[in-house]
């Protein structure tokens, strides 16, 4: 009798991981038909629904990383990635390319050292990846531009340090509490600037005088040419 429960337990348990294998698949086959068709939303709530049925299914937790790479959660994708990473022992290929992913959303967001570390993982694993040894040569100029900006920036803020200070400001002299009066002009000293500007306009008078005789003269002398030519 107990022999028979045990078999039929098995029996139920097989039929059970079948079904749930079947489930897996379904769900991963129509988060791929999502993703080929740039739906990533849905495609990761397929691989998602994947998952609760079994965690360690590699196929959708490679996928569902590679899928929040592609709606730019950067550190969701790197999170799923590590994580498919931990189940993945057999496939190498896979391994490198979850390793060049990551290194992309580390790119993405600004951390140029992680960036450049998981490239180089990727590479140790699979060393003909050019577009990853590409990705990895890119990095290390923008991580040397970086450096070269930073020690420009500090040798220019050496030079404004050695450079001599200009004198601290003197404070204003206190103003004396009463001002003194302006001073008064003298009488002699306004007949003087009054004669000044009476001359200098006799002075002026005189030249306009003299002007309009000369332009008087000039009128005459071309009329009488004129008169003439005709």
């Amino acid at each position: 009798m107990k022999i028979k429960a045990l078999i039929l337990f098995i029996s139920l348990f097989s039929a059970f991981s079948l079904s749930a294998q079947k489930a897996v698949r379904k769900n991963t086959k129509q988060g791929n038909r999502s993703y080929k068709e740039q739906k990533y939303e849905q495609a990761a709530n397929s691989y998602e629904e994947a998952l609760k049925i079994n965690p360690n299914a590699l196929e959708p937790n490679y996928n569902l990383g590679n899928t929040l790479y592609k709606q730019e959660k950067w550190d969701e994708s790197i999170a799923q990635q590590n994580h498919y990473l931990q189940l993945e022992k057999e496939n190498p290929e896979k391994v490198s390319s979850a390793w060049h992913n990551i290194g992309n959303a580390f790119l993405h967001e600004k951390e140029l050292e992680k960036s450049m570390e998981a490239y180089k993982m990727a590479l140790r694993i699979n060393p003909n990846d050019d577009e990853t040894r590409y990705n990895l040569a890119v990095v290390q100029k923008m991580i040397n531009d970086q450096e070269q900006e930073q020690e420009q920036q500090q040798d220019q803020k050496q030079d404004q340090n050695d450079q001599p200070q200009p004198p601290e400001p003197q404070d204003k002299p206190k103003q004396a509490e009463q001002q003194t009066e302006p001073e008064q002009m003298s009488r002699e000293n306004a007949r003087q600037i009054l004669q000044a500007i009476e001359q200098d306009e006799k002075e002026t008078q005189k030249r306009l005088n003299e002007m309009k005789a000369e332009e008087r003269k000039q009128q005459a002398q071309e009329n009488r040419r004129q008169n003439k030519d005709w």
